[in-house]
């Protein structure tokens, strides 16, 4: 099945409450409130700038699937984009994430304004270093990283040319 890319609405809240359990947020400090997912959902569907921060909700055949997007970020003292995936438990395993990562780079490299794309998942997320080394981004080693604020963890910086 095609893996598609459309632009974040306030209607896809449900997909940040099927991604906002203890277990899909194990490497990212615990799940949200559910005040905190409404702010995040508003700040998805209504603050999108091409270029500069974007997210998506992950269409796998007709359906939510998941979200992907990339926003803007200083890092170790260069303009770069983060990007952050998450894909529903029912849809895990069926390399939707992949494919959304691909077609993310894809819409972000004619618009880009920065060179480098990274991705800090967990040394412990298996699963997301995994896509990091298909999709063709390089590990460039481990650093302390701030999420959620107040909390510490240890993370991979993966980063991809967009040249």
């Amino acid at each position: 099945m095609t893996v598609i890319l459309r632009p974040w609405t306030e209607a896809d809240l449900p997909v940040l409450e099927a991604c906002n359990t203890p277990e899909e947020k194990k490497y990212l400090g615990g799940p949200e409130t559910p005040e905190r997912l409404v702010k995040r959902n508003c700040d998805y569907a209504h603050h999108a700038v091409p270029g500069e921060t974007r997210m998506f909700c992950i269409d796998h055949g007709g359906r939510p699937a998941g979200s992907i997007g990339y926003w803007e970020k200083d890092w170790r003292g260069a303009a770069v984009y983060e990007t952050g995936w998450a894909v529903m438990p029912q849809f895990q395993g069926l390399g939707i994430a992949g494919k959304a990562t691909a077609a993310l780079i894809a819409l972000l490299q004619p618009e880009a304004r920065h060179r480098h794309l990274h991705a800090f998942p967990s040394p412990l997320n298996l699963a997301s270093n995994a896509i990091c080394r298909r999709a063709g981004f390089v590990l460039m080693g481990e650093y302390d990283f701030e999420f959620p604020p107040g909390h510490i963890m240890r993370c991979n910086d993966w980063r991809y040319d967009l040249l």
